[in-house]
């Protein structure tokens, strides 16, 4: 009920229950108009991934044109890493401009026409062009998903007050979620036809959702902000990177971070142990594409409204729950018997996707209200092009699982899981400062 409520007050919003902590009176006004624009690009962003899923869609339609393996194996690091290291070479642009809305709106087009030449040439080609064209198209999605994320967070600090972000990301990602669900519900349970035609048409809308949201950011009121500080992103780096790197606080949130970015990258290990192989059929994998919506349906609104009250508290509490189901599924594959494990594994997945998005939401949430107004779009390159160059370091522990098995990959995992709880613990109540 409580983020009911809030979603009414940010819809219905009167002069004399106004909330508005830190914009302009002139963005209070509009908070509501901003609320529901806000809430339909996220959800409209929120359901094309989910459409498109380079961690299950795009392996299968790769798959299913005689695409490499090499190819598959290469979606996720190219669309987690480049949607992330760039930044540091557009941020300080995006400040020197008043309006940044523009800029996501910009990003979101790039990434609507990536997919939809996705859609294009898993439909007309084949092999290992078909396998290695799409890799290079989302690449450039990722690059359009770069140019959002830097310009997003500034964006929705200028339109909506503190206490009310993590609510309307929330929301809209629950939003997101039940249509994939019903989705991937349908896949599973033979509903739709388990065809590359209907997954392509899926790609093929998750395009023009992109293409919306787009159009729909365009429409935000966005009053002009700080220009300040539009140099060059690499002389950034060496100048504002190292006294920014000085500031504990923010040198705990990215250790944080760090260490929770096993949340997101374990999932694939949980398959793996429990014998789910990246080119079997989708549908012997609906009870995890259930498990996957569930997790984010049930955690975007719950953990939204949690992290506008506390983000640090919510960080070092998924990082306790990813701990917990992730040592227990490294104990579960190693000592079960292999029927039982495979059973248990959607549930494992759960929960772990479970604190997943109570990383993400408590992340993005926590960056927003401990940055300066004017410096949110650096603070956000920074900490991203940070975890990027992370996530290309753990890529290697893929090694490792070739080495010594999936299970001992959930160890390390596990481990980094609970050091992240103590770090989180040591950052700043910004929510009441």
């Amino acid at each position: 009920m409580s983020a009911l409520t809030d979603l009414r007050d940010l819809f219905f919003d009167d002069e004399e229950n106004r909330v508005c902590k830190d914009i302009p009176e002139a963005a209070c006004r509009d908070q509501p108009r901003n609320a529901a624009l806000h809430l339909v690009s996220m959800a409209s962003t929120k359901i094309g991934d989910g459409l498109l899923d380079p961690k299950l869609i795009l392996p299968w339609l790769i798959h299913a044109v005689g695409g490499p393996a090499a190819a598959v194996g290469m979606l996720v690091p190219v669309r987690e890493s480049l949607a992330l290291l760039p930044q540091i070479l557009t941020s300080h642009r995006v400040r020197s401009l008043p309006k940044r809305k523009w800029v996501w709106a910009c990003g979101s087009a790039v990434e609507a026409i990536a997919v939809a030449l996705i859609a294009l040439t898993l439909t007309f080609l084949g092999g290992w062009l078909a396998g290695w064209l799409t890799v290079g198209l989302l690449s450039v999605f990722a690059l359009g998903r770069s140019l959002a994320s830097v310009s997003h967070k500034d964006v929705l600090g200028k339109t909506i007050s503190k206490t009310r972000r993590g609510t309307i990301t929330g929301i809209a990602g629950s939003l997101g979620a039940a249509v994939v669900f019903a989705y991937g519900a349908a896949l599973a349970f033979g509903l739709l036809p388990l065809e590359r035609g209907v997954l392509l048409t899926g790609v093929a809308v998750a395009a023009g959702l992109w293409a919306l949201a787009a159009f729909v950011f365009t429409l935000l009121t966005e009053e002009a902000g700080a220009t300040g500080g539009g140099a060059d992103g690499l002389r950034a780096l060496l100048a504002d990177g190292r006294d920014l790197w000085r500031d504990p606080q923010f040198r705990r949130f990215v250790i944080a971070r760090a260490l929770l970015t096993a949340t997101a990258l374990a999932p694939p290990y949980i398959l793996l142990s429990a014998g789910e192989k990246g080119g079997r059929a989708l549908g012997s994998l609906g009870a995890f594409v259930i498990a996957s919506s569930v997790a984010a349906i049930l955690g975007s609104t719950v953990w939204g409204t949690m992290s506008d009250r506390s983000s640090r508290k919510v960080l070092a509490l998924s990082g306790a729950l990813g701990a917990a189901v992730l040592a227990a599924a490294a104990a579960a594959s190693l000592f079960l018997a292999s029927g039982l494990w495979h059973a248990l594994a959607p549930v494992a997945l759960f929960v772990l996707l479970l604190a997943y998005q109570g990383v993400r939401l408590a992340r993005k949430t926590h960056l927003v209200d401990m940055a300066p107004a004017a410096d949110r779009s650096l603070y956000t390159a920074f900490s991203n092009t940070l975890i990027g160059i992370v996530l290309i370091v753990m890529g290697g522990f893929g090694f490792v699982a070739d080495r010594f098995g999936a299970p001992a990959v959930l160890v390390c995992f596990a481990a980094l899981c609970a050091a992240s709880v103590p770090v989180a613990l040591r950052l700043d109540e910004v929510q009441t400062a």
